[in-house]
């Protein structure tokens, strides 16, 4: 049995046929069922638990419930997550950069544009479907739709990812990310000008209230969540080129905690970074977020493995048009 932390990595989605255990604490009494999971599993919806609660399989104190049931402090809440319904992969050609290979990782740089894994709305072209082209002995503990993903990037997001390769990798990976072992650089071009030249923000992130796409620094639950950033670069018409540091893995982290600041990645539509004013020639296609470099010990040998990407083309040729802006 799993109790959900705060600090798990959200790298790491919810695993299939696992049991998570909660109890209600007394600043939660009062609340609803199906608001207080919506808060501790961010990474399902609110109709994915609600449908889960119906079918039995999240009970409290041992019975079920109903989505609406107001919580007592004390309550023990268990949540079984069944096996999803099972998609059919077949290999494709996807774009994507080779970094590093040996019989147990692969280090690639994704293109932006590209989903990581199968999901609903994404049932081909993804980098998973690109992998099992360019190689059959991926680990499958993360399943059939996710072999060797113990980390993601968001879909606009280019950049390092690493593969695991065999099982042992894959487990030694996900202890790696778990204990904040894996050291994650990422370069943006952010609305605005901070008012210092670095800073940390320490924020719970967690799923946003009302538009489930998103996610929102929470006052209450969420999870811990702690982004480093310093200034590269002051840019012409408000702009800023910074370098940051997430300590831990939430879903969307930076680009939620820079819209926090009142910052937000550029071209960032989901978190306001595409209101700004700029010249014709200056059109951002997505957001201009870059995982720049990854350094972590390899899980079987204990080595010390540092991997780089040059700045996507489209951000690079972007960030050149903005250094030429007079404003």
């Amino acid at each position: 049995m799993n109790k959900v932390q705060p600090d798990h990595e959200s790298e790491h989605e919810l695993c299939k046929g696992e049991l998570f255990e909660f109890v209600v604490p007394k600043e939660r009494e009062g609340q609803r069922l199906d608001h207080f999971l919506v808060e501790m599993l961010s990474d399902l919806s609110r109709s994915r638990i609600i449908s889960l609660i119906r079918t039995g399989f999240i009970l409290v104190n041992g019975s079920s419930g109903k989505a609406a049931n107001r919580l007592k402090n004390g309550n023990r809440i268990e949540v079984t997550l069944p096996p999803p319904e099972l998609l059919e992969i077949r290999p494709e050609k996807v774009d994507f950069s080779i970094l590093y290979e040996d019989d147990d990782l692969l280090v690639v740089a994704k293109p932006p544009g590209i989903v990581v894994h199968p999901s609903c709305g994404h049932k081909e072209g993804t980098l998973v479907h690109g992998l099992l082209d360019h190689c059959e002995n991926l680990s499958g503990i993360s399943g059939v739709e996710r072999p060797g993903i113990v980390h993601r990037l968001d879909k606009d997001t280019s950049g390092v990812m690493v593969i695991a390769k065999s099982d042992r990798s894959h487990h030694g990976l996900v202890e790696l990310f778990k204990l904040r072992q894996v050291k994650k650089i990422y370069h943006a071009i952010i609305v605005g000008r901070p008012k210092t030249r670095k800073g940390c923000v320490v924020q719970p992130i967690g799923r946003h209230k009302s538009n489930r796409k998103k996610m929102a620094v929470l006052k209450h639950g969420g999870r811990d969540a702690v982004t480093y950033w310093t200034v590269l670069e002051k840019l012409p018409y408000n702009m800023t080129y910074i370098e940051v540091k997430p300590e831990t893995g939430r879903t969307h982290q930076i680009r939620v905690h820079m819209a926090f600041l009142g910052h937000p990645v550029a071209g960032d539509g989901l978190y306001g970074g595409k209101h700004l004013k700029t010249p014709e020639e200056i059109a951002f296609k997505r957001q201009c977020l870059h995982a720049h470099s990854l350094s972590f010990r390899h899980p079987v040998t204990d080595e010390l493995m540092e991997f780089t990407s040059d700045l996507w083309p489209d951000m690079q040729e972007t960030l050149e048009k903005v250094r030429k802006l007079n404003n």
